[in-house]
């Protein structure tokens, strides 16, 4: 049985026998090959002959492809799905009309294809099998070595993917997107190797010339690729389908999370955030480690001391611990610690969170969806109807949050919560400045951790840094640690990232003493509150770098970008 009309058309000219035919026919079907390269293979007919006779039955136009240049096919039609399966090329465009190279022009589906996929009116150009074969080769293998991406790397991430992928609305787009093999294997390199790096977060950036994607690693961006702009589209749109986004809307932000599955039993969660730009759609995924929550309050960098605080406000039934300091500061990893401190069969936990970063076994995690109407302050409102022990609210941005998770650390609940501001004291007299009433945060607050994060030196190549005792006084340092100070500087080798690797917290963690709650019901200020801290012996965060810094854990340059001297 013949499969093929061009197989039929050579049977009726006799060009070649019928069983002949009927075999190569039936094993280009059952291998989902091309007809005319199956005819080059078994020798049964010449690239030239072959192209000679779809002339004269088509009348196609004839092109000769060694004087026709690749680089002015349009990068946005190349598509490694639809040209392999085709078995055709997009040529170039005029005006709504897309030119095809085809081999067989009496495959009519193959332009309704490309027609459908890129809503252009299409026309055959009739070339010879073997150069077509050729063609499609060099254009798909210049575009996985544009994108960096060896055949080892096609083997080795071509299975990995996003675990639960869905198609977007626009679903011809995303079986597109979905299966563009180049982009998926690019993008699973550039994510695997986030991982691998020990990068925080990915940035995806579209510019007028160029393209560019950075790591954050221990705080700090690095420029890692420099794709081609062209593919800035084609970028945007896989990750967005990961995502489980809009792939057809880019006029708007968008937030999503992708799951990707390593293997059958290890995946890694990121949330992504999708911005339109000038030049198209930034992509950001911040990279989701449930590992962080789990490494226990020893290894997060605390002094013996502020461990010691933090450890007894959470033992206390009642109360608000807040957590301060800018994104990406750590704050989170801080609240989890504390959560699994306190995730015990006998205590019910739930959270409100803005998304939910992590999942935790025994904790009842809420998260946040303002589009449906649910926000901080009704979850809270929730929770209080729950029984709870164990409140953690992901921010306090408003005032009615405020009011209610400090009516919940008033009445036997513990509240955790986070708050931007730049140091312990500015935490309280930004509680006062939404309105709360003085008598509830003092009556309320129990502790208010500010941190940061600083980057750890690698103890491979750091080195002695020698600064003038007039320097180091200036910095901070007194007199009498001079005696014994040490400091070191970043140098940078094979094992770390410009002589960093890793990061440590940086705290300042201050109790609310009866002396603060004293200042807190007079309206004192921040800075009030801040030297009845320093009097109750409590390290300011520039202390605590310094400290850092005086054990070598820190360089002076890096607890210079982290805190205020």
């Amino acid at each position: 049985m013949l499969h093929h009309s061009l197989a039929a058309l050579l049977l009726r000219d006799k060009l070649i026998p019928e069983d002949k035919l009927t075999r190569c026919s039936e094993y280009a079907w059952e291998n989902k090959l091309s007809f005319t390269a199956c005819l080059m293979e078994q020798k049964l007919l010449s690239a030239s002959a072959l192209a000679n006779f779809c002339y004269l039955e088509s009348n196609a136009p004839w092109l000769d492809l060694d004087a026709f240049d690749p680089d002015f096919i349009p990068q946005k039609f190349i598509n490694e799905r639809l040209i392999r399966k085709n078995h055709a090329v997009p040529l170039y465009q005029r005006g709504n009309v897309l030119y095809i190279a085809v081999s067989d022009p009496t495959r009519i589906e193959t332009l309704d294809e490309f027609q459908f996929r890129t809503r252009l009116q299409t026309e055959a150009v009739l070339v010879e099998e073997n150069k077509l074969q050729r063609l499609i080769d060099k254009l798909l293998e210049n575009e996985h070595s544009a994108l960096g991406v060896t055949e080892q790397d096609e083997q080795e991430l071509r299975d990995i993917d996003a675990a639960d992928e869905r198609q977007d609305d626009s679903g011809a787009v995303s079986a597109d997107v979905k299966n563009d093999a180049p982009i998926v294997i690019y993008i699973n390199k550039m994510l695997l190797d986030a991982i691998k790096r020990g990068a925080s977060d990915l940035h995806f950036e579209p510019y007028e010339t160029e393209y560019r994607v950075r790591f954050r690693i221990d705080g700090v961006l690095h420029e890692i690729a420099r794709p081609p702009v062209a593919l800035a589209g084609r970028i945007a749109a896989r990750l967005k389908v990961m995502a489980q986004l809009n792939i057809a809307e880019r006029r708007l932000p968008q937030d999503g999370r992708i799951k990707l599955r390593l293997s059958k039993h290890k995946s890694i969660d990121f949330r992504v955030s999708s911005l339109p730009t000038l030049y198209g759609e930034k992509i950001v995924l911040r990279i989701l480690d449930a590992a962080a929550a789990m490494i226990g309050i020893e290894s997060l960098g605390y002094e013996p001391d502020q461990k010691a605080l933090y450890e007894e406000a959470l033992s206390k039934p009642q109360g608000m611990i807040l957590v301060t300091g800018p994104t990406g500061s750590g704050k989170t990893v801080s609240l989890y610690t504390g959560l699994n401190i306190l995730n015990t069969p006998e205590r019910n936990i739930s959270t409100a969170e803005d998304p939910v970063e992590i999942n935790l076994n025994g904790i009842n995690q809420v998260h946040i969806n303002a589009k449906a109407g649910l926000n901080f302050a009704d979850a809270l409102r929730s929770f209080l109807r729950q029984d709870p022990d164990v409140v953690m609210v992901g921010e306090i941005r408003d005032l009615e949050t405020a009011e209610i998770a400090i009516k919940a650390a008033q009445t036997g609940h513990l509240v955790l919560s986070t708050l931007h501001t730049n140091s312990a004291a500015e935490t309280l007299t930004r509680l006062m400045n939404m309105g709360v009433p003085s008598y509830n945060i003092a009556g309320s607050v129990t502790l208010i951790i500010a941190q940061r994060l600083a980057r750890r030196l690698c103890n491979s190549c750091k080195a002695e840094e020698h600064l003038p005792q007039d320097e180091l006084l200036r910095q901070g340092f007194k007199a009498e640690q001079l005696a014994d100070l040490t400091i070191y500087k970043a140098v940078g080798c094979e094992h770390c990232t410009g002589g960093y690797k890793g990061r440590t917290g940086v705290y300042e963690v201050m109790p609310i003493t009866p002396a603060i709650q004293d200042l807190i019901m007079e309206g004192g200020s921040s800075l009030d509150i801040a030297k009845a801290a320093r009097d109750d012996g409590i390290h300011s965060l520039r202390e605590s770098g310094l400290l850092k810094v005086a054990k070598g854990i820190i360089s002076l340059a890096e607890a210079n970008r982290v805190t205020n001297f």
